[in-house]
């Protein structure tokens, strides 16, 4: 059973950076792509960025270079670096886990699994 924990997030202000990080269990994960999603209040899940198994990375267009996608094979784990943080970046913050292994990067929610989510504030 795949199990994703998030950590990392809290509140900041505007042009603040935060680390999320994600430890992944369950299975070997070195072969399936990692990444994250948010939701703001009253919106729809949005993709946020990915990192495949062999390292190519996909960002949302917002993220302009802003955030970063690493992952730790030997740790199972995946991380998003957040600089200059905007008050519309506040939302919950989702690590995902493809779910084919040697899949490529999806931007449609259902073909990854989610952990349960932390909360990211970023005030004005």
């Amino acid at each position: 059973q795949v199990q994703l924990v998030e950590s990392g997030g809290g509140l900041v202000q505007a042009g603040g950076s935060l680390r999320l990080s994600c430890a992944a269990s369950g299975r070997t994960f070195s072969s399936y792509a990692m990444g994250w999603f948010r939701q703001a209040p009253g919106k729809e899940r949005e993709f946020v960025a990915a990192i495949s198994w062999h390292g190519a990375k996909l960002n949302a267009d917002f993220v302009k270079g802003r955030f970063t996608i690493s992952r730790d094979n030997a740790k199972d784990s995946v991380y998003l670096q957040m600089n200059s943080l905007k008050p519309e970046d506040t939302a919950v913050y989702y690590c995902t886990v493809g779910s084919r292994s040697y899949g490529e990067i999806s931007r449609d929610p259902d073909a990854w699994y989610w952990g349960q989510g932390t909360q990211v504030t970023v005030s004005s």
